[in-house]
């Protein structure tokens, strides 16, 4: 079990990864959502398998997580509030619009900036050896 603990892991945060360098390179709506997904998953897989892990960093781990999940729901959510909108016929100029925009904008910056700084931190290299991956 240990095993296959340690592989799904691995993949997990391997997966994660490769969506931080994604959402750090475009930011778009399709990156965030997935960075949120492969979140959500590493972060499950920490709680479920807890025991396995060398010593309590997981809970460091997840925490870090549900920090920048928090930021990537901020952004989705006006993702979803735009896409709303414009599918309801609501003018691209309505200052809604250009108001929810403006907010999209400043919630994306923030979470690019903090994606960008995590790359640079090295978290994945980092996270395996806490996890003893």
């Amino acid at each position: 079990m240990r095993e296959f603990v340690r592989l799904e892991t691995a993949v997990l945060l391997r997966r994660f990864a490769f969506q931080v360098n994604r959402a750090a390179t475009s930011g778009d709506a399709d990156s965030i959502h997935d960075l949120r997904v492969a979140n959500r998953r590493l972060s499950r897989c920490l709680r479920v398998f807890s025991q396995f892990y060398p010593d309590p960093s997981w809970k460091k781990i997840r925490r870090a997580l549900a920090d920048l999940r928090d930021l990537a729901g901020a952004v989705r959510d006006l993702d979803i509030a735009l896409e709303l909108l414009a599918a309801s016929g609501i003018s691209p100029e309505a200052a809604i619009m250009t108001q929810l925009q403006a907010e999209r904008r400043q919630a994306g910056q923030a979470l690019v900036l903090e994606v960008r700084r995590w790359k640079s931190r090295g978290f994945s290299r980092k996270w395996r050896i806490r996890l003893g991956l």
